[in-house]
């Protein structure tokens, strides 16, 4: 998805209401300072001791009632419910400090967006004790950036970055601060030692851009470069980039230190099984992101860590033929204060589908309703529990855990450790090692032929992993992000949503579904069962129109890539018809069938109609001998577009970054050239300065 930060804009205060303000004369005050004074005089002996026996008793009530709220010390065979990863609220205590208490000397600091990062930095973080290190994996979000320098404190300390860029070049989340302390530089680093591993996506303009600025800051503050950065493309393979750059850089870090391997790589748990004894129901998590109760208990400001139960009011289909599907989805915001912008992103957390649970629970042996914790081995770590805990196994494979993604190589060493068959045992440290021949295989029986862990554990009988272990092994089930196709200024209280069903078949015969649209799609608004609802947030974005209505528009959205532009069309009609001036408002569609997969059709045409939409550009690739998209379109109108573009009118893309978005781009670099008489050079930096002024901007996904 496109960039944008998890935030959510709200201009009201957190009680939801303004503090009293009372003016009081001045002769007034002079009268109730007299009265009090006049009340204090008549008071006897006898009234003054009245007085203070009434003053120490409600200390008393007072301390004793605090007292009572306090929660005791845990004891042996109590669990201590913590939420999540965000046990602390704000900062926890300086990173150095930890290290220094607990006699560690390499932290790996993590980027995140969808868990990837984290997970690559927690197997650093293990790497390190085969070399007489000792590493911890933090999240920059929790600590104070400015103790870096502090580092050079500890003998052999490194500081390692794996951090994903997100969007146009953009931090994670979580990396904000990591990236507004860089931005100042002047910090000096001389003496501190670090190594980036940098995540992203070739599809992207801004590959790994992010990575590639943590890297030259820190150099450029003195810090010492240990190794070369590591460029880790998710379009190819990230694991195998990740790999290949790791075997590399522990022998330099052991040639910086002069250190030497100590120990062969292991697979070792970073989180023990705790049973929790008579835990009472109402201490159990049941699919909450962090806070325990939260999706019963709903208290705004409603983000990530605090998602807002919201109730689906409409849900239609779009499509009216072919083989696949594609959802409107109507949700209800009201009392949320959560805002949102056209062109902002939704995000939703989805559930795992039951019945591939329930075989994963029969494939495990194990009673999913039975109850259980992970806790962390190191005591000294933020990150408590790997999601949130205690809770049932049901509810780990549901909301917490991803058990449809394929399965990464280190998860296939680990499982290889619970195969009671030789045979199959050899077959996953086969494809888990680093031979060509074993990249290979990964390649073809876990990529190609989609394979994700329930399908992995039927076809190989004999492995039978612990399900705490396996709950420990894979990632994090992520929320889904969806362009927002609808305007607040027409449906303040409602969010829209635009989504294709992924439904298909795998080399394997079995079928794979999309995790949150076969959810979404299952969700019952019947008139006798209770509305739906499903926790949202809202993550804002930077596509934005243009601050002037009159400024001219071209949208390309092929597929469900109209989706913001719906929102956009919608915001001008209404200016329109407000008797706003509104300027050229071009939209570009494309799909297969005009008679199966025109979604928002009949909306189209009538903005057309009156007149709100000045063009309309439609592409139906299966409809003719020679497939035709948008782009080609695009470079039809290349006249139209250059005239646009040079009375300061904005370009807007939304879809497909790996084909789509990178041929747009090139149309838009060849009318640059053609029609603005431009060298290539020249041409590419015109649109760098259309993308710096937010004329051209992309909401993509690969």
């Amino acid at each position: 998805m496109a960039s944008g930060s998890d935030r959510v804009l709200s201009g009201d205060s957190a009680a939801g209401e303004l503090p009293l303000k009372v003016d009081v004369p001045v002769d007034e005050e002079s009268t109730a300072a007299f009265s009090i004074a006049t009340l204090l005089s008549s008071l006897s002996s006898l009234d003054y001791v009245v007085l203070v026996v009434v003053l120490l008793g409600s200390v008393v009530f007072v301390f004793n009632w605090w007292k009572s709220r306090t929660p005791p010390p845990s004891t042996a065979g109590k669990l201590t419910v913590i939420p999540n990863n965000t046990q602390s609220q704000g900062k926890t205590s300086g990173f150095v400090d930890k290290m220094k208490a607990s006699g560690k000397n390499v932290v790996v600091f993590y980027g995140s967006q969808t868990g990837t990062a984290e997970e690559f930095a927690t197997r650093l973080s293990k790497d390190t004790k085969r070399f007489g290190l000792k590493g911890m994996s933090a999240d920059p979000e929790e600590y104070d950036m400015e103790d870096i320098p502090k580092l050079k404190e500890i003998e052999n300390s490194l500081v390692i970055f794996c951090v994903a860029t997100y969007g146009e070049g953009d931090p994670t989340d979580n990396a904000q601060e990591l990236f507004d302390w860089l931005q100042t530089g002047d910090a000096d680093l001389t003496g501190v030692n670090y190594a980036v591993f940098a995540l992203g996506n070739k599809t992207y303009e801004h590959f790994n851009s992010f990575g590639k600025l943590v890297d030259t800051k820190m150099e450029a503050m003195g810090a010492t470069r240990v190794f070369e950065i590591g460029l880790g493309d998710d379009d190819a393979n990230i694991e195998d980039d990740f790999i290949t750059w790791k075997d590399r850089f522990w022998p330099a870090v052991c040639e910086h230190f002069n250190l030497e391997q100590n120990g062969v790589e292991e697979n070792s748990r970073q989180f023990k099984l705790v049973i929790p004894e008579n835990v009472v129901e109402e201490k159990i998590f049941h699919g909450e992101p962090a806070r325990l109760n939260s999706l019963k208990t709903q208290r705004p400001p409603f983000d990530a860590k605090n998602p807002f139960l919201a109730t689906i009011t409409a849900k239609r289909e779009l499509h009216v033929g072919g083989d696949r599907g594609c959802l409107h989805i109507e949700i209800d915001i009201t009392g949320s204060k959560l805002r949102y912008d056209s062109g902002d992103h939704v995000a939703i957390f989805p559930a795992n589908d039951s019945a591939l649970v329930e075989k994963l629970g029969e494939l495990l042996g194990r009673n999913l309703d039975d109850v259980f914790s992970l806790v962390n081995l190191d005591e000294d770590s933020s990150k408590k529990h790997p999601f949130p805990c205690p809770c049932s196994y049901r509810t780990a494979l549901t909301y917490y855990v991803d058990i449809t993604t394929p399965v990464r190589t280190h998860i296939l060493k680990e499982l290889a450790d619970y195969a009671a068959d030789p045979v199959e045992k050899d077959k996953l440290l086969f494809m888990a090692s680093r031979t060509e021949e074993g990249k290979a295989a990964y390649q073809e029986w876990v990529i190609k032929d989609c394979r994700h862990i329930v399908a992995i554990l039927e076809d190989l009988p004999s492995v039978k992993p612990p399900p705490d272990h396996l709950c420990e092994m894979l990632p994090r089930l992520q929320a889904r992000y969806y362009s927002i196709s609808s305007s607040p200024k027409l449906f303040p209280t409602s969010i829209h949503i635009t989504a294709v069903i992924v439904d298909y078949e795998t080399p394997t015969g079995r079928r794979n579904q999309g995790v949150a649209t076969s959810w979404l799609k299952k969700k019952d608004l019947g008139v006798n069962a209770p509305p739906p609802t499903v926790p949202i947030f809202v993550r804002r974005s930077q596509f934005r129109l243009p601050f002037k209505s009159q400024t001219p528009v071209i949208m390309i959205g092929p597929g469900t890539g109209v989706a913001p532009f719906r929102g956009f069309v919608q915001e001008r009609d209404l200016l329109r018809r407000d008797g706003k001036p509104v300027g050229d408002t071009i939209l570009y569609f494309g799909c297969r069938k005009r008679a199966e997969d025109f979604i928002y059709r009949d909306e189209m045409e009538e903005y057309m109609n009156r007149g709100t939409l000045s063009k309309f550009y439609t592409a139906f690739s299966r409809d003719s001998p020679e497939k035709i998209y948008v782009q080609h379109l695009l470079k039809d109108n290349a006249d139209e577009v250059w005239s646009i573009l040079e009375r300061g009118g904005h370009l807007y893309v939304c879809g497909d970054a790996r084909n789509m978005a990178r041929d747009v781009h090139n149309v838009i670099l060849d009318i640059c050239q053609t029609r603005g008489n431009m060298s290539e050079t020249e041409a590419l930096a015109f649109i760098k300065k259309l993308e710096s002024q937010r004329r051209y901007s992309a909401d993509v996904w690969s």
